[in-house]
């Protein structure tokens, strides 16, 4: 079944990055209403059974719009969880330190980091993090069991007025099943110590289905320092009726701690300090938990529909990391300590009415949509995890009302309008428990129209337009902060609540050539300028305004219904707009020291942008019988500083999968990650760190350096390799 979905526009905290001082450097540089997507999306039986392609939407209001079915989201070979979304055509997932944080995603031209401007959905409920302690938008998917999504619903842009925050880039929305056609016990082992063992079974219940799924997993990687990863993940859900005319409640637990490699400096391994698979910091890690209810009620009748949601999320994150080394704290290293723990709550609901305007055919969605999120935030610099001292801590209480309308109109056969309207408001108050000039109540209001255009079909050809205005919310403590937790003496600008993003985008769709689907989008993504807030560093940095402009084109084939082909590729030219006169001071202060100048110069490159991505695939196989696939996807080079200094090096990786399913329902599957073993890397940065085997180390101790300088450091290629040909292997039996 089609749904409607929602995408505003785009931008990017690369919290991995430590932010290059400006000026005075510090000591640490350091849906439609969520609720019809996945509801609609839900209510298949388990992708244990069914085969359904993965096709473009049959009546989708954008070319880049898209539905994936849970059984094409799992015949992927895939290292991760979150990896199930580069079944989302144009993005892709990487993973830089340790397999209990949340992902890194890549989407139009963005680095997204941990899914900032991508919103994310599972069965209505927000994956995004607002006002988060490592990251606005922090989207962690290991709790997502794959086999239990019924489809992705995929939208891109801002032009959907049921689409809120987090989704200028894109919104997906995943849908749980309801059912299974039959239990699922499933065991696998592999390479580097990977174990994972899945139990999943439905049952009548009264007058509904209760469905219930338990996994497992360990895992430590080719680490010098083990992960030691320990996972534990439960699903509970009863509904009853279909998506349309029924209810469900689900709930859902998860627990998971790891040690984590994080991304390490060129030059120890050139040096021979640390080989590809070492860390400098083998304490960096954490450990995560997370427990959700939700439920959701829809129905129809002659007029239209209606449904609604709501949810509770009870959730904690503690992570440890060092991405400078002996920066900050040339004694005992910069390690710092992270901690989220908050309470969720939202509630949704949106009324569908079908109705005429000037005698033509018309249909009309009202939607209101709520969160409100409690948290308690920390930030404290830390020694092998033991505590050293205090740089923020904080209480926020930050709520949200968002209300829409959006009106289709049917011309003609061949022309149909849609017009929306959007307008949010955000209220949050900060209790800064260290330091009170931190404390604060902030609140903004936005209004965003949008505007849909389709003309066709002509000989199976469709024509899309779409422009619209979007927004984004920043993180609560940036907007009442007025100094450096670190040097109060220091004074900052407070940060916008809600910032403007702009869009418009022009695609087709044929299915002219038997078999085939195929789309082309040409898209714009305006980001105001605005500051942003850093949790790494626990202060505001300014970030300017932005250009992003592209193609994505996007190609799936069924000649057989035992064969899938796929291939997308997309290509964004991505820039700053104006003059840096910021950095430029900064650049000049770095004179007489290149290994910290290098990089630093201004310029109007977006560091990790990506100028390509490409992925292309193959999957083959019947309900029993041999089945097998093979895939590719391929990142090309992308700026790491904005002078362009630094670039990184083309990503491409095969995965393979070969298989047998027997008409007793047993399955026995061989999955090879990294098929030709390659030695390229999952994410490459380049910014300022210090080594204690650096000259400039020395220096900065004995204070024979400028303060400029050794507050960036050495610039260097910091990186996180791709995992070696990991093998895995899976024994499968329905029951």
């Amino acid at each position: 079944m089609q749904t409607s979905y929602t995408l505003p526009a785009v931008i990017v905290t690369r919290e991995e990055i430590p932010r290059r001082p400006r000026r005075a450097p510090t000591p640490r540089s350091d849906r439609a209403l969520g609720i019809g997507s996945s509801s609609q999306l839900g209510g298949q039986a388990s992708a244990v059974s069914a085969k359904s392609s993965a096709a473009l939407a049959p009546a989708s209001s954008m070319a880049s719009q898209i539905t994936v079915s849970g059984e094409d989201v799992n015949a992927r070979p895939v290292m991760r969880p979150g990896e199930v979304l580069e079944a989302v055509p144009g993005l892709i997932v990487t993973q830089h330190s340790g397999e209990g944080k949340a992902n890194q995603y890549f989407l139009r031209g963005y680095n997204l980091d941990h899914g900032t401007d991508l919103a994310i959905y599972v069965d209505d409920v927000p994956a995004n993090m607002r006002t988060h302690a490592h990251g606005q938008g922090y989207a962690d998917l290991n709790w997502l069991i794959p086999e239990a999504i019924a489809a992705m619903e995929v939208k891109k842009g801002p032009y959907f007025a049921d689409e809120g925050d987090f989704s200028s880039a894109g919104a997906v929305h995943i849908g749980l099943i309801d059912r299974t056609v039959k239990g699922l016990a499933q065991m696998t082992a592999g390479s580097f110590g990977y174990r994972r063992f899945l139990g999943m079974d439905s049952t009548r219940l009264g007058d509904g289905t209760l469905l219930l799924a338990g996994e497992a997993g360990t895992y430590n990687g080719p680490w010098d320092n083990p992960d030691n990863l320990r996972k534990l993940n439960g699903l509970l859900r009863y509904s009853q009726g279909t998506a349309t005319d029924g209810v469900s409640v689900t709930g859902m637990a998860y627990a998971n701690r790891w040690n984590s490699t994080d991304q390490v400096p060129q030059r120890a391994m050139t040096d021979g300090l640390m080989d590809r698979f070492g860390s400098e910091d083998p304490t960096d890690g954490g450990n995560a938990n997370r427990f959700a209810l939700s439920a959701r009620v829809a129905q129809s009748d002659n007029s239209g529909a209606w449904k609604a949601n709501a949810y509770v999320v009870k959730s904690e994150l503690d992570l440890y990391n060092n991405f400078t080394y002996f920066l900050a704290n040339p004694v005992v290293g910069d390690q710092f300590h992270q901690h989220d723990g908050r309470l969720m709550a939202g509630a949704n609901i949106a009324r569908t009415m079908d109705g005429s305007f000037a005698g033509l055919p018309m249909q009309t969605t009202f939607g209101l949509q709520s969160r409100y999120d409690a948290i308690d935030l920390a930030l404290t610099d830390t020694h092998r995890r033991s505590f050293l001292s205090n740089v923020r801590s904080d209480k926020v209480g930050e709520g949200s009302i968002g209300a829409y309308a959006e009106s289709t109109l049917h011309f003609s056969d061949w022309l149909r309008t849609t017009v929306g309207w959007r307008g949010d408001y955000y209220a949050a108050d900060v209790t800064s428990l260290f330091d009170a000039n931190n404390s604060g109540h902030a609140n903004a209001t936005i209004g965003s129209p949008k505007l849909r255009i389709v003309v066709g079909p002509f000989n199976k050809t469709e024509f899309f337009f779409g422009a619209g205005y979007g927004m984004h919310s920043n993180d609560a403590r940036g907007a009442t902060t007025t100094e450096d937790p670190s040097d109060p003496g220091t004074k900052l600008p407070r940060s916008p609540l809600l910032v403007r993003t702009r869009g418009a985008e022009v695609g087709v769709r044929s299915r002219i050539v038997p078999d085939l689907d195929t789309s082309l989008s040409l898209f714009v993504l305006d980001q105001d300028s605005e500051i942003l807030f850093s949790g790494d560093a626990g202060d505001t940095t300014t970030a300017r305004a932005s250009r992003r402009y592209g193609f994505e084109w996007t190609n799936h084939y069924r000649p057989r219904s035992w064969i899938d082909v796929d291939a997308d590729l997309a290509m964004t030219h991505a820039r700053f707009r104006g003059y840096d006169s910021d950095q430029a001071e900064v650049y000049a202060s770095l004179a007489g020291y290149p290994a910290a100048q290098i990089g630093n110069a201004p310029g109007n490159y977006i560091p990790n942008a990506p100028t390509m991505m490409a992925s292309a695939g193959i999957s083959l196989g019947a309900k029993t019988g041999w089945f097998g696939a093979l895939r590719w996807r391929y990142l090309a080079s992308s700026p790491l500083t904005e002078d362009n200094a630094f670039r990184s090096q083309p990503t491409g990786i095969f995965n393979a999968r070969i298989g047998y399913r027997t008409d007793k329902g047993w399955r026995l599957q061989l999955d090879l990650l990294n098929l030709l073993n390659s030695k390229a890397n999952q994410i490459t940065y380049a910014y300022g760190s210090l080594l204690k085997t650096d000259k400039l180390y020395n220096l900065c101790a004995a204070n024979a350096a400028p303060a400029p300088v050794c507050a960036i450091g050495v610039m260097d290629y910091v990186l996180h390799p791709v995992e070696p040909l990991t093998v895995r292997v899976t024994l499968a039996g329905t029951f």
